[in-house]
């Protein structure tokens, strides 16, 4: 008599058990499959009303005084406001400019000629993540404000140790966006047609790398920009008051409704500025060349 079977076909012991297991149950994928849109559906709605609900508070909070929109006018006539993100706006360009021009050619020439290195220059770039901004400030408070470097008795020499700290900042986002960029051409071909034409390094850093890598570019631009205007330590420790994360610090303390309305003011002018940059890298993507043997 066979242990494995019955009169009827129906399958007995360990093995049959284990068909018996393994049998796909009707309707078991369509039901995994609904159960896992309504997990994703309340995970979505949860993330959505994690931003969603501190904004409309915000709002809500910035509108109550009489008339509704009294925060905003006291805000947009008020000529530190105007002054303070025009002085930031100015000093993120700045730092966005020197960031490009240290990080670009150090990535393109760690991923061209010594590979080896690129995990000593990752550490690096990470730094700022390990050192609080307080302690990079009185660092540099520290070493320049002395002979021989007298920066900090001047306007532009602060302005100058502003920028240079917050190019410091700025090397962990600028960085990786730099390098994934990269990653995602054939930098070496790219290099080597370039020079087989005869162009030189200056040309093919200006003329071949930066044109394929302006998504990635206004990636680590905005980042870097997002950090300048809302920087507080090192602006306010260098007195400078006109930095809009500064103005906007002492606004809270003398203000109540106007605060909420810069925030969200600024909070509009970064989903702005995040839009004009997938506009201008949605035209891009269909445009960068990578030449390669096949």
């Amino acid at each position: 008599m066979s242990v494995g079977s019955g009169g009827s076909g129906a399958p007995f012991g360990p093995i049959g058990v284990m068909r018996s297991w393994l049998k796909p149950r009707p309707g078991s994928d369509g039901q995994r499959r609904r159960r896992g849109s309504l997990v994703a559906w309340v995970i979505l709605l949860i993330g959505v009303a994690y931003f969603i609900v501190p904004l409309v508070a915000t709002l809500e909070f910035s509108l109550r005084p009489k008339p509704t929109t009294l925060a905003y006018s006291n805000v947009l006539k008020d000529v530190k406001f105007g002054s303070s993100l025009l002085y930031s706006f100015t000093i993120g360009i700045i730092t966005i400019i020197v960031s490009l021009a240290i990080i670009v050619p150090t990535a393109f020439w760690v991923r061209l000629k010594v590979p080896r290195l690129r995990p000593f220059v990752e550490f690096v770039t990470l730094m700022p993540f390990i050192i609080p901004a307080v302690i990079l400030v009185f660092g540099i408070i520290r070493v320049y404000s002395a002979k021989p470097f007298v920066f900090t008795r001047t306007e532009l020499g602060s302005d100058a140790l502003l920028v240079a700290a917050y190019v410091v900042l700025s090397f962990p986002y600028m960085y990786r966006a730099v390098d994934t960029g990269l990653a995602a051409i054939d930098v070496r071909s790219l290099t080597e047609a370039a020079q087989s034409l005869g162009a030189g390094w200056p040309r093919i850093i200006l003329r071949i790398i930066l044109p394929n890598l302006r998504t990635a570019l206004l990636s680590g631009s905005f980042l870097t920009l997002a950090i300048v205007v809302g920087e507080y330590t090192i602006a306010s420790f260098l007195a400078r008051n006109n930095q809009f994360g500064v103005y906007l610090s002492l606004l809270g303390q003398n203000k109540a409704f106007e605060p909420a309305a810069v925030s969200l003011i600024s909070f509009g002018l970064t989903w702005l500025a995040m839009i004009v940059i997938a506009l201008i890298g949605r035209g891009t993507r269909g445009r960068v060349t990578v030449v390669g043997a096949r």
